[in-house]
Protein backbone atom coordinates (compact mmCIF):
# COMPACT_ATOMS: atom_id res chain seq x y z
CA UNK A 1 0.00 0.00 0.00
CA UNK A 2 1.35 3.75 -1.01
CA UNK A 3 2.29 6.01 1.95
CA UNK A 4 -0.77 8.53 2.17
CA UNK A 5 1.70 11.23 3.36
CA UNK A 6 4.38 10.96 1.00
CA UNK A 7 1.88 11.20 -1.84
CA UNK A 8 0.33 14.16 -0.29
CA UNK A 9 4.02 15.83 0.31
CA UNK A 10 4.85 15.45 -3.57
CA UNK A 11 1.23 16.82 -4.22
CA UNK A 12 1.81 19.90 -2.23
CA UNK A 13 5.41 20.06 -3.45
CA UNK A 14 4.40 20.20 -7.01
CA UNK A 15 1.41 22.51 -6.22
CA UNK A 16 3.57 25.41 -5.06
CA UNK A 17 5.84 25.15 -7.72
CA UNK A 18 3.18 26.09 -10.09
CA UNK A 19 1.92 28.37 -8.22
CA UNK A 20 5.35 30.10 -8.05
CA UNK A 21 5.68 30.00 -12.15
CA UNK A 22 2.05 31.54 -12.30
CA UNK A 23 2.03 35.45 -13.01
CA UNK A 24 0.23 37.31 -10.70
CA UNK A 25 -1.89 40.35 -11.41
CA UNK A 26 -0.56 43.65 -9.56
CA UNK A 27 -3.25 45.61 -7.45
CA UNK A 28 -4.54 47.89 -10.54
CA UNK A 29 -5.30 44.76 -12.99
CA UNK A 30 -7.04 43.51 -10.54
CA UNK A 31 -8.94 46.30 -9.69
CA UNK A 32 -9.43 47.17 -13.23
CA UNK A 33 -10.75 43.19 -13.94
CA UNK A 34 -12.98 43.82 -10.64
CA UNK A 35 -14.82 46.75 -11.96
CA UNK A 36 -15.50 45.34 -15.54
CA UNK A 37 -16.77 42.49 -13.65
CA UNK A 38 -19.45 44.63 -11.34
CA UNK A 39 -20.26 46.62 -14.32
CA UNK A 40 -20.48 43.33 -16.89
CA UNK A 41 -22.81 42.10 -13.92
CA UNK A 42 -25.10 45.32 -13.46
CA UNK A 43 -25.38 44.85 -17.31
CA UNK A 44 -26.32 41.58 -17.21
CA UNK A 45 -29.02 41.69 -14.28
CA UNK A 46 -30.43 45.17 -16.34
CA UNK A 47 -30.77 43.04 -18.82
CA UNK A 48 -32.50 40.04 -17.62
CA UNK A 49 -35.02 42.21 -15.44
CA UNK A 50 -36.47 44.34 -18.27
CA UNK A 51 -36.43 40.73 -20.78
CA UNK A 52 -38.45 39.09 -17.56
CA UNK A 53 -41.18 42.23 -17.12
CA UNK A 54 -41.44 42.52 -20.97
CA UNK A 55 -42.46 38.44 -21.38
CA UNK A 56 -44.52 38.54 -18.49
CA UNK A 57 -46.17 41.62 -19.46
CA UNK A 58 -46.45 39.68 -22.99
CA UNK A 59 -48.02 36.35 -21.58
CA UNK A 60 -50.35 38.72 -19.01
CA UNK A 61 -51.77 40.12 -22.20
CA UNK A 62 -52.76 37.36 -24.28
CA UNK A 63 -53.78 35.14 -21.36
CA UNK A 64 -56.14 38.89 -20.85
CA UNK A 65 -57.21 38.21 -24.15
CA UNK A 66 -58.08 34.74 -23.51
CA UNK A 67 -60.26 34.95 -20.32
Amino acid sequence: MKNPFRSTRIFVGEMIGELQKASWPTRTELRDSTIIVIVAVLILGLFTSITDFSLYSVVDLFTSWVS
